[in-house]
């Protein structure tokens, strides 16, 4: 029970980031002209990233559970918890600068509404609340490591490691603000049910025939950033969102659904 514990405390915050990551996929089918890579890919991109942070997160907390008083396996243990929020601390790098990519095109074309600000905040916070927990993960295995390999204890080792209250604010207290930031700024909330209605560039909802990609499957998940189509010139995927007139403005009933403006006899 002491080691499911360990290495469910340990992994469960790179688990949860997974939810970032659903997000950002669905704001890209959103704004699918500024999207840097396959918005239904994005899940499958940073879970390649995260598969290697998992695995080195619960070996290394399955080791230090089970260690005992072995020296050798509480080094082993730590120093792959150390490496694994190393590597979540570059995955949430790399996810920040992603959401700046987006901010940055739409800011560009003057398509930055409010609802695109709120969700690139809610993005860049949450980051850094999982980003914050990394540092301090790192922080204290790196004193673990110290501790077992030299014996002594600085000034650092012993306040992380006898002390409780960093565990409660450095990793508790930023997943409990994470978790309460995604249900105050809920998705559901600004963002269209239909995953197919998008924002044209004039700022006006439309409902889009969705993300289309002319590669197989296979491909979009072995290259889901498109370097074949970046080095060719030209992307795989198809700019519907050029023809506008091809595709019904949304407007919203009684009831606060959003629904096409206009329709023909046969549509009603």
């Amino acid at each position: 029970m002491y080691i499911a514990q360990a290495v469910l405390v340990l992994a469960g915050p790179p688990i949860y980031s997974a939810t970032e990551y659903n997000i950002v996929g669905r704001l890209m089918l959103y704004l699918p002209m500024h999207a840097p890579m396959n918005p239904q890919r994005v899940v499958f991109f940073f879970i390649y990233l995260g598969a290697a942070v998992e695995g080195l997160t619960a070996a290394g907390g399955a080791q230090l559970g089970s260690a005992g008083t072995d020296s050798n396996l509480l080094r082993s243990g730590a120093t792959l918890i150390a490496v694994g929020a190393v590597l979540q601390a570059v995955v949430e790098v790399l996810f920040m600068g992603m959401i700046a990519i987006i901010q940055y095109r739409c800011a560009r074309a003057s398509m930055l509404t409010s609802k695109v600000h709120t969700f690139c905040i809610m993005l860049y916070g949450t980051s850094a609340l999982v980003l914050l927990r990394c540092i301090f993960r790192i922080i204290e295995n790196f004193s673990t490591i110290g501790l077992i390999s030299s014996g002594n204890c600085g000034s650092t080792c012993r306040a992380i490691l006898r002390h409780e209250w960093y565990l409660y604010a450095f990793e508790a207290a930023p997943m409990v603000l994470y978790t309460y930031w995604l249900n105050i700024i809920h998705p559901g909330k600004f963002l269209p049910s239909n995953r197919n209605i998008y924002l044209d560039l004039d700022k006006v909802e439309r409902r889009g025939p969705g993300w289309i990609d002319n590669r197989s499957q296979w491909q979009t998940f072995m290259d889901p950033l498109d370097f074949e189509g970046i080095l060719k010139g030209q992307p795989a995927h198809e700019k519907f969102w050029l023809r506008p007139d091809d595709w019904p403005v949304m407007g919203s009933d009684n009831t606060g659904c959003r629904t096409p403006l206009t329709m023909t006899n046969q549509e009603v």
